[in-house]
């Protein structure tokens, strides 16, 4: 392809324009204090730990954070944060690779013989998805960068691009270590489906070594294992409390699997997940998603209610398979519409709906009344010492080896360990109140150690940092 033509390629000036909206509805979201610890700042501070050669304790999780999901992507993105450490890097990251995933759906609809008009339509019906808009808007999570990757994967397996192909499943699978499910029900579907047993077992093999060396290895290393499985146990503790129990009551009590299955709940998130693109799913061009088969069977056992919906990040491998399912069916003549205004229209319509654009009207500037105060504070820290703070302000101080959140249980730490200590009583944030600011607030009060540096609009930073 010529360099000519990528300059002046539609596709890539509707990249362009998508990552400067998502880019600056991300970036203003932070500004207004709206981003928070979990898990902006615990993605911030192991990359910085990262690119300061220091080990990446994360002291919210207290654990490396390889004991989390064993995402090995944060060390080639630390790489960003010595040209410049700023946690505006991972949300421009974010920004590019859901952007970017626009690409490979244009590929696709090429690769399916659909025109140039055709193929844009789809990319954008990809960007007008509301959960892109949505999950842009939540923090970063590394699995943003798995939805690009994995669409780059199926197109190189209809290439029969074997590099492109196993580069891309690496990228995938150093996101997030259940994300290997994903890529072995993909290898199954290329497998029996596709007839490209060759990428179908390459896939399976991938998949299945690094779900073993993940969970068998890296995660029990870096963490206690046994905490973070029932960490993540917990949301199905309906069906057992451990894996084999859990395995167990599918076969002798399979009314448990029935009753987590078929819910309102279940019901409203299918409708939420399916409505924006079900003008162009027909059940002759389902096959693509077995993949999801370990993801949404995961969503919907789940009792964690934010698997369900279009906000978190938890139904984002789903949305590659989708849009292959989306293809194939325009290419198929099958959707229920085919010209590209009708198409457009109701990507619009559930964009309009179901994106949360609004937020920036309403609850992002809830906190607005000691934005000047806050940052007024912020700008008195001038180190890199151990720090308390609220939920909302943490990511703007996270790149430090030790940040604490002042939310319930906090009033029994040993404030000893902190260099400074950053209230918001007007709005003290997640998993706190008012009345726990006070209590902090009166307890360190009592503590020679500190002075209150700064007071104003509720805002109180306490500081053993002499007072310059």
């Amino acid at each position: 392809m010529k360099l000519s033509y990528l300059k002046s390629s539609p596709i890539l000036i509707l990249i362009g324009i998508s990552l400067v909206i998502l880019f600056i509805c991300s970036s203003l979201k932070h500004i207004l204090f709206q981003s928070t610890a979990w898990d902006l700042a615990i993605f911030d501070q192991a990359v910085y730990l990262i690119s300061q050669e220091k080990t990446p304790i994360s002291s919210f999780l207290n654990i490396h954070i390889l004991g989390d999901h064993a995402a090995f992507i944060f060390y080639p993105l630390s790489l960003f944060y010595k040209i410049y450490p700023s946690v505006y890097w991972l949300l421009l990251i974010q920004a590019f690779s859901l952007s970017f995933a626009a690409l490979p759906v244009y590929y696709l609809s090429q690769y399916n013989s659909l025109n140039q008009l055709k193929s844009l339509t789809l990319s954008l019906v990809y960007l007008l998805y509301p959960l892109i808009f949505n999950i842009n808007l939540f923090d970063f999570h590394p699995d943003v960068i798995a939805v690009s990757s994995i669409l780059w994967a199926i197109l190189a397996a209809f290439w029969n691009n074997l590099g492109l192909f196993v580069l891309a499943i690496i990228i995938t699978l150093s996101c997030k270590s259940v994300l290997s499910l994903t890529i072995i029900f993909m290898g199954l579907w290329l497998f029996c489906f596709q007839k490209k047993q060759k990428l179908g077992c390459i896939a399976i093999a991938l998949g299945v070594s690094w779900f073993i060396i993940s969970t068998r290895l890296i995660i029990p290393i870096f963490s206690d294992n046994t905490a973070n499985i029932s960490r993540h146990l917990e949301r199905f503790n309906y069906l057992g409390n451990s894996f084999l129990e859990i395995a167990q009551n599918f076969i002798f009590k399979p009314w448990l699997l029935f009753q987590g299955l078929f819910n309102l709940p279940n019901l409203e998130y299918l409708l939420l997940l399916f409505i924006p693109l079900i003008w162009g799913l027909s059940l002759q061009c389902f096959s693509p998603l077995i993949s999801v088969i370990p993801t949404l069977s995961m969503n919907l056992l789940s009792q964690n209610i934010l698997q369900k919906d279009l906000l978190h990040q938890y139904s984002l491998p789903i949305i590659p398979f989708l849009m292959v399912v989306v293809i194939t069916t325009v290419a198929a003549e099958k959707s229920w519409f085919h010209k590209n205004k009708y198409i457009i229209t109701w990507s619009l319509i559930c964009f309009l709906a179901l994106a949360k654009y609004g937020y920036f009207t309403s609850r992002y500037l809830q906190t607005l009344d000691t934005w000047k105060a806050t940052n007024e504070a912020i700008s008195q820290i001038s180190t890199k010492g151990n720090l308390l703070t609220s939920t909302y302000i943490a990511p703007h101080l996270s790149q430090r080896a030790i940040i604490k959140l002042a939310e319930n249980g906090a009033e029994f730490l040993d404030f000893k360990q902190f260099n400074y200590i950053l209230l918001n009583q007007r709005h003290p944030g997640r998993e706190s109140s008012p009345k726990l600011i006070q209590t902090i607030k009166e307890k360190v009060g009592q503590n020679p150690n500190f002075n209150l540096t700064y007071t104003k609009d509720d805002i109180y930073l306490f500081s053993k940092e002499i007072k310059r």
